[in-house]
């Protein structure tokens, strides 16, 4: 039996590489066939809003490699509610489909894992 592999995204989009290596790593996994789940917190749930301007900072822009997920079939994507609502992100359009949960279903995501990577 494989290992369920959570990734926490921490990292905001565009302060760090720490973004797209999180990104590789799931495409990666998900190449390989891994069970990964991803989880969006702190400053990481910016990464999958809609409408980023990246071109203006010179970056590249990270939501094709969002919206490749389920092709990799990586399709448990979770955003905190409490991280959202700290940074009045509630109701913003994400680019890809994610479940927001709240402070009990992190808890229960990190149990229910056998590994967890934090970028």
């Amino acid at each position: 039996m494989q290992k369920k592999l959570l990734l926490i995204a921490k990292s905001a989009p565009w302060s760090s590489l720490n973004a797209r290596e999180l990104l590789d790593i799931a495409l990666s996994g998900g190449a390989f066939e891994l069970p990964i789940s991803l989880l969006f917190m702190g400053d990481g749930v910016l990464q999958p809003l809609a409408q980023q301007q990246p071109t203006v900072l010179e970056q590249k822009n990270l939501s094709a490699n969002l919206q490749a997920l389920p092709l990799f079939e990586i399709d448990a994507v979770y955003v905190s509610a409490d991280c959202l609502a700290k940074r009045g992100q509630l109701e913003t359009e994400r680019v890809i489909a994610a479940t927001v949960v709240d402070t009990q279903q992190v808890t229960q995501l990190l149990a229910s894992h056998d590994q967890v990577i934090v970028l």
